[in-house]
């Protein structure tokens, strides 16, 4: 690799993006996926984060992105208490997995992030992969889903120390971010045809995006 480079996404890029997108995620967590219009949709969001949309070139190519979004922080009775926002999909393409270059985006994203006073970053993903990152379990600040449970993939890293002080309760993720199933089958006929399959990475996210955190924090 002669040049890597990270900059904001732009207009012209959306169609390479969303291919990359698609061929990242393909059959990975379900047979199929769905990221490639996550990002799509995402882009005309009200919760949509274009400053901290960026794409990763390598030797002028772009091989990968990260997208932002704000997540909110809700009491018992459903009123907002606090915010933060929520990194991802972060795809890489396929055939420059296993070369730091997803590390590099999101250790660049979230300098940026603080740069622009973010104060803490919630997200889902394997805890061993993020941890490296400074990331923790929810639980450690009172922060669960709607279901009251607290999960180990579902992390948080506070960009301003104490940045999560006296707001426990609730975390709401974009809309954003769950697509409608029907138009997805419209959205990705517009991409050349992949085969969906059963893999066994899709068992393995299944297991765990399912397990509790029982840690003590």
């Amino acid at each position: 690799m002669k040049e890597i480079k990270i900059r904001q996404e732009k207009k012209e890029d959306y169609t390479t993006v969303e291919k990359i997108t698609r061929d990242a995620f393909w059959n990975l967590y379900v047979p199929g996926c769905n990221e490639h219009l996550i990002i799509h949709n995402l882009r005309n969001h009200e919760d949509y984060i274009p400053e901290l949309t960026f794409v990763l070139e390598v030797d002028g190519r772009i091989v990968g992105s990260i997208f932002y979004s704000k997540t909110r922080i809700l009491d018992e009775s459903g009123k907002e208490i606090g915010q933060a926002i929520t990194f991802g999909p972060v795809s890489i393409a396929p055939e420059f997995h296993n070369m730091g270059l997803g590390s590099k985006l999101i250790n660049y994203s979230i300098d940026e992030a603080k740069k622009l006073g973010y104060k803490a970053i919630i997200i889902g993903g394997y805890p061993a992969y993020y941890q490296r990152f400074g990331f923790t379990g929810t639980k450690k600040f009172g922060l669960r889903l709607e279901d009251g449970n607290y999960y180990s993939g579902i992390m948080a890293l506070e960009l301003v120390p104490g940045a999560f002080d006296n707001v426990s309760g609730q975390i709401q993720f974009s809309s954003a971010l769950e697509p409608d199933e029907n138009e997805l089958e419209e959205f990705d006929a517009q991409f050349p045809h992949n085969e969906k399959k059963v893999m066994a990475s899709q068992e393995k996210f299944a297991k765990a995006a399912s397990e509790l955190d029982t840690k003590e924090y």
